[in-house]
């Protein structure tokens, strides 16, 4: 099954936008491959994406399920970067990692890596951040490009939050020490 789902994800668009439901384009097509998910949930997909799931799974094609979206032409986010206060609330967000910036200081939007999942639009307090049509001097990043950078984005995350346990364990010990010394006579 393992097989199958790796087989579905390099069909998937690897934008990694959840509107299927699921947190990624991988679960999705996990998900797929264990018969618990319909292949018409991929909006970035769309017709053609159904069509090649279809025949990859030799199932009849659907029309793209409108409950997880409608087929539109590749977007991009774009940073109003006068209106952004620079809370870096979109960063996280990002399955790519295609916004830069820090907090305190204006963001912007790396065209070429924008899969334009919309995720980023949401957290923004300030709603600096719309989606813009891509034109033909901006094509949208590969799939095995979105795939690594999102694998790459998980992992850093993950890192971070081992990272954040091991330091307030470290800080709990030395809470527990202090303590313990503190009750010695």
């Amino acid at each position: 099954m393992k097989d199958l789902a790796a087989s579905i994800d390099a069909v998937l668009p690897q934008t990694q936008c959840t509107r299927c439901g699921y947190a990624g384009c991988l679960p999705y097509a996990e998900a797929i491959a264990a018969g618990d998910a319909p292949i018409n949930q991929c909006p970035p997909g769309g017709a053609a994406g159904i069509a090649a799931l279809a025949q990859l799974l030799h199932r009849p094609a659907l029309p793209l399920n409108p409950a997880n979206g409608i087929e539109a032409p590749a977007r991009l986010a774009w940073i109003d970067e006068e209106l952004c206060i620079g809370c870096a609330k979109c960063l996280a967000p990002c399955p790519v990692d295609a916004i830069i910036g820090a907090r305190r200081q204006m963001h912007t939007v790396v065209a070429a890596l924008c899969t334009g999942c919309e995720l980023c639009i949401a957290p923004c307090p300030v709603d600096c951040i719309s989606m813009l049509p891509r034109d033909a001097s901006q094509p949208a990043p590969a799939p095995g490009l979105n795939r690594s950078r999102y694998q790459a984005h998980q992992e850093r995350l993950a890192r971070q939050a081992a990272e954040q346990r091991e330091m307030l364990a470290a800080r709990k010990r030395a809470a527990h020490i202090a303590q313990r010394t503190a009750q010695s006579p």
